[in-house]
């Protein structure tokens, strides 16, 4: 195993560290919004953790972009449904 592997591996599993401290977040904390900061924010960092230890792993420049790419808007859209999951459950409250 060489360097840029090892590299890889470290990164990836930093990236898991972050996607099982963001579940146990979400089933730890006692509100919605707090659930969902913890899952949003954990989520996007530990699949940036993800995607950086495959762009080592990738055979070429335009494998690295494609990822980096996913790893964008995947970022995009969970902050988007974040939003409009926290808005309808402030509509909701306000009803009430």
């Amino acid at each position: 195993m060489n360097l840029p592997d090892l590299f890889s591996m470290m990164l990836i599993c930093l990236g898991a560290v972050f996607f099982l401290a963001g579940t146990v977040g979400m089933l730890r904390f006692p509100d919605t919004f707090t659930r969902l900061h913890a899952l949003t924010k954990a989520d996007n960092l530990g699949l940036g953790f993800v995607v950086a230890g495959l762009v080592f792993q990738s055979g070429s420049v335009l494998v690295a972009l494609k990822l980096v790419g996913i790893w964008l808007l995947a970022m995009l859209a969970s902050s988007n449904a974040c939003y409009l999951i926290g808005g309808n459950i402030l509509r909701e409250q306000e009803k009430r």
